[in-house]
């Protein structure tokens, strides 16, 4: 499982690294340490929902997402389809998570590295909302902008359900997790 986002503590509370911060909440609510180096990244193996996982920030920039994600999974043997990669999505409102098998980048640099590096995308996505910018505004400036005060308040809310939703994906399965996610309320 990947958390996508960008290194360094310039980019810690951006938008952008909603990866990062959901992946590193699954870790916490399973008592895992993020602290390994290897493969380009931050990792750890441990148990989530009752399986045998391993946690992976790449610490590449996001363009370049796929160089660690494809080392980690060719050393660890784990298949497109037993991936998980967690990200930001602008096309969803701020706090709506979708669940989602296979398809295409949808305009995400860090997705479209790991599907050309892995050669495929039918990978699981669990895609965060964090909202697009206003009409004509820059959305790499966006993403790369921490959150608003109110989107503060409500985040921990947002990375709770997100971690909620990669244990549903381990436990039950993609298709179930995503008929009791994707449908949800948004949080904001």
């Amino acid at each position: 499982m990947a958390g996508l986002g960008n290194p360094g503590s310039k980019y810690a509370s951006t938008r952008h690294n909603v990866g990062f911060l959901a992946v590193q909440k699954v870790a916490d609510r399973a008592g895992i340490s993020l602290k390994k180096s290897g493969h380009q990244a931050i990792y750890a193996t441990g148990r989530v929902a009752g399986e045998e996982v391993t946690l992976l920030l790449p610490q590449t920039f996001m363009n370049l997402s796929g160089a660690s994600v494809g080392s980690a999974c060719k050393s660890l043997g784990v298949e497109p389809g037993d991936l998980i990669v967690v990200h930001d999505d602008i096309d969803l409102p701020f706090g709506a998570l979708k669940i989602k098998r296979g398809g295409g980048h949808g305009g995400h640099n860090g997705i479209r590295h790991i599907r050309q590096v892995l050669g495929t995308g039918e990978f699981i996505r669990i895609k965060i909302g964090v909202g697009r910018p206003a009409p004509g505004g820059d959305v790499a400036g966006y993403v790369l902008s921490p959150f608003s005060a109110t989107e503060r308040q409500n985040l921990e809310d947002v990375l709770e359900d997100a971690a909620m939703a990669v244990e549903a994906v381990l436990e039950k399965g993609a298709e179930r997790a995503m008929n009791e996610f994707n449908s949800r309320e948004v949080r904001n």
